[in-house]
């Protein structure tokens, strides 16, 4: 390979100026999010005030309904994965191979995994909500179409969809929602330290 034909630099074989800037502005973004990973409700907050403006938006404007659907379909994609396990119990009952998730009282505690963990799901909301948001300002996203089509179908949609998750949650017996293991007191927890 000669001298410039990597990506990225330049005829000298420094790293030319556009990919530099590129390469900074991606370091200080993946800084951002970085510092932004323990603020969970700052950030769901966040991203519930930009779907708010998003809404007032498409409101005033009175189009942009399509992309709005999309934008809907996309997030019941992202909560389905966020409310499904890593493993699938499913495909898991006839292999022994990897974890599996607790079926009886008496086996052992393994906390739920999920496909998708709630940081990537609140990064990936919050990216769609930025680009059907940017959608808006170009007329060639606005189709024409009859808006309550669309609820009614988002409606349908996202019903049949939560009956599906919810039956196959009360068949593999699992709940997306847990906070540890459980804890049981001692007879007696005096809390005492032995002082030498």
């Amino acid at each position: 390979m000669s001298e410039g034909d990597s990506v990225g630099d330049s005829v000298h074989g420094k790293p030319s100026v556009v990919y530099r800037f590129f390469t900074r502005l991606g370091q200080i973004y993946q800084s951002w999010l970085d510092k932004s990973t323990p603020y969970t409700a700052v950030r769901w907050v966040v991203t519930l005030g930009l779907s708010f403006v998003y809404m007032i938006r498409v409101y005033l404007l009175q189009g942009w309904y399509i992309v709005t659907y999309a934008l809907g379909i996309y997030h019941l994609n992202l909560f389905i994965a966020f409310l499904s396990p890593k493993v699938d119990p499913s495909l898991m009952e006839d292999s022994d191979d990897g974890p599996s998730l607790p079926t009886k009282q008496n086996e052992e505690f393994r906390p739920f995994i999920r496909r998708l963990p709630e940081f990537k799901f609140w990064h990936a909301a919050t990216k769609g909500i930025l680009v059907a948001m940017a959608c808006t300002f170009f007329e060639a996203f606005n189709v024409p179409v009859f808006w309550p089509i669309l609820v009614m179908y988002f409606i349908m949609l996202f019903c049949i969809t939560m009956k599906r998750q919810i039956k196959h949650m009360i068949k593999y017996r699992y709940i997306p929602f847990t906070h540890g293991k459980r804890t049981y007191k001692g007879k007696e927890d005096a809390g005492k330290t032995f002082a030498s």
